[in-house]
């Protein structure tokens, strides 16, 4: 196994998934804001952003980001401005209010090669690395991203890899949890165990669409009713799992921050792939994203059930007798 040395200086804040390589080759420790906000009280995290001034009706994620970059000793916040959400602008502003120091990163609205290339060179620019130095910690993290190609085909193909394990391990694949040799260390483990378990039994199989749900018990639920998650949308986009070699092509093909016809297309391909039975699309309450549902709602031909989630809770009864029904119908 190769290793990298990975000396730290500062720790780094992000609100998505961003060219991680860059901030690794600087020296950084990159913290995935979103991972954050649930792996700590998240409903205090909330609570705390509303004592701010923030509105009840605004995403929980974006008041949960800014309490956590004000809750874990951040050095700097990068916002995606583009590509993400819309209100990331003024979430800067406010974060920035608080003094940490902020920047922001664009992905290109058409998919554009160049103008990509040209974020990238001014993030690496901003962190004093070269191309070189992120392409060789690229080819360090693309050791650790085909591991979790593995993973994934554990969970559709080879059924050893539950849909909730499949999410929690590339949802953390974002900023590999600060440290990508103990991640690979964990995931080199938790992949030894898994391929010596038995097979799972294959149920409703089920593509999990949108955003990674704030609700806490989605997948046990889902597993509860008769289903199998075989597909979590875009928690593997975060795994960067097509491995290109060079960086700008792999966030280009990198699905999330473009278009939902751009999301689709991938869709498509992996319902074919993963015989998959049926669509479960995660809204949040608040969201620009709920319209790109609209979308694939009308060209995905599988029964569709759209959940909208608002607080880091479980999931209500009403939301809960949803989901049953849906299970109800296409068992």
């Amino acid at each position: 196994m190769n290793t990298w040395s990975w000396p730290v200086t500062k720790r780094i804040g992000f609100t998505t998934s961003l060219p991680v390589e860059v901030l690794y080759a600087a020296g950084h420790t990159p913290i995935d804001l979103n991972n954050i906000f649930l792996s700590m009280d998240s409903s205090e995290l909330i609570h705390k952003a509303e004592l701010f001034g923030f509105p009840r009706t605004l995403c929980s994620w974006i008041k949960g980001n800014f309490s956590a970059a004000l809750s874990t000793q951040l050095d700097e916040v990068i916002g995606i401005v583009q590509g993400d959400c819309s209100n990331t602008n003024s979430l800067l502003e406010m974060i920035k209010e608080e003094g940490i120091p902020v920047y922001r990163f664009s992905f290109p609205s058409l998919r554009d090669y160049h103008q990509l290339d040209l974020e990238i060179q001014a993030l690496e620019s901003h962190y004093e690395v070269s191309r070189k130095q992120t392409l060789e910690v690229k080819a360090r993290l693309d050791q650790i991203r085909a591991k979790l190609v593995y993973l994934d085909e554990l969970t559709w193909l080879q059924r050893k890899v539950s849909g909730k394990e499949n999410h929690l391990w590339l949802v953390n694949s974002s900023d590999f949890q600060g440290n990508p040799d103990q991640f690979e260390r964990e995931l080199d483990e938790f992949l030894y165990q898994a391929r010596q378990r038995d097979e799972l039994p294959t149920r409703i199989r089920i593509g999990y669409l949108g955003v990674p749900p704030i609700f806490r018990d989605i997948y046990d639920s889902i597993s509860d009713l008769g289903g199998d998650v075989l597909f979590n949308e875009v928690q593997r986009q975060f795994s960067m799992p097509f491995l290109k070699q060079d960086i700008v092509d792999q966030y280009l093909v990198y699905t999330y921050p473009y278009t939902a016809f751009d999301r689709l297309k991938d869709i498509q391909q992996q319902i074919v792939k993963r015989d998959l039975h049926a669509i479960i699309s995660y809204t949040q309450s608040f969201c620009h994203l709920q319209i790109d549902n609209l979308l694939l709602r009308k060209h995905i031909n599988l029964p569709f059930l759209t959940l909208e989630g608002d607080q880091p809770e479980k999931m209500d009864s009403r939301t809960i007798l949803r989901l049953e029904s849906f299970f109800e119908v296409h068992s």
